[in-house]
């Protein structure tokens, strides 16, 4: 199907019509061999609250943005290469079911279908452009992805320390090794993560230890429970302030 859509008129408008939605706010998504192969709005699980996005899935990249007006207007574009994304299921908890995690080496979070039906081909067509494209490459599934964030919502007190309360004065933070809510005293230290940004980044006491020494460190689960405190998961936020 992909090979007979790739230089079609249908997949030229089709694409044509994604780039007006974004406009000036995106980058140019028609290129040959490129291919839309579906649409649709996914629950992104942000770092403040889950919020709807729209997603676009092409042979070889996924897109999403911010919906300003739905069919119509889209901002604050993301593309994300196929050939760098794992996704595994997350367990239905709550209100929030029909989910799965995108995980890439520079950016991992959680988003949610309407049905279990949309999920599974969701996660089926990714899976499918994923392999195609690795088989096409010659290359290996990519091993390492950045930590999933865990929600702001999620922990009152530091999840290192397990002392300090966030109050409007101790502001919560995120290590980017581990995703893990922290506070200030715990995560004064950086260190450079080449796959997420070309200069170092904010990292808890812990894990700049063990980055400091070359230990492994331990994998944390992507199975989440609120019951675990490391509860739901997301990533910094397309639109709230993502610094810390």
């Amino acid at each position: 199907m992909v090979d007979r859509l790739a230089n079609s008129e249908a997949n030229s408008k089709r694409i044509g019509i994604v780039e007006a939605c974004f406009g000036t706010a995106g980058q140019p998504l028609a290129i040959p061999g490129r291919v839309l192969i579906g649409e649709g709005v996914l629950t992104k699980l942000c770092r403040k609250r889950p919020k709807a996005r729209q997603f676009f899935l092409f042979n070889d990249i996924l897109v999403y943005g911010n919906i300003v007006i739905q069919k119509k207007k889209y901002n604050k574009q993301h593309i994300i290469p196929l050939e760098s994304v794992t996704i595994d299921t997350v367990e239905d908890e709550g209100d929030l079911r029909n989910g799965w995690l995108i995980k890439t080496p520079t950016k991992s979070f959680a988003v949610y279908a309407a049905t279990a039906t949309e999920k599974s081909e969701w996660m089926s067509h990714i899976s499918k452009c994923v392999s195609d494209l690795l088989e096409k490459s010659g290359k290996s599934p990519t091993g390492e992805h950045a930590a999933v964030w865990v929600p702001d919502s999620e922990a009152t007190v530091c999840m290192r320390c397990q002392k300090m309360k966030f109050t409007p004065v101790n502001r919560r933070h995120h290590c980017r090794k581990c995703g893990f809510v922290v506070c200030g005293p715990c995560s004064e230290k950086k260190f450079l993560l080449p796959s997420q940004s070309s200069k170092p980044v904010r990292v808890c006491e812990f894990c700049y230890k063990q980055l400091s020494t070359g230990a492994t460190l331990p994998t944390r689960s992507d199975s989440y429970s609120r019951s675990e405190f490391t509860g739901n998961i997301s990533d910094d936020d397309d639109d709230d302030d993502s610094s810390d």
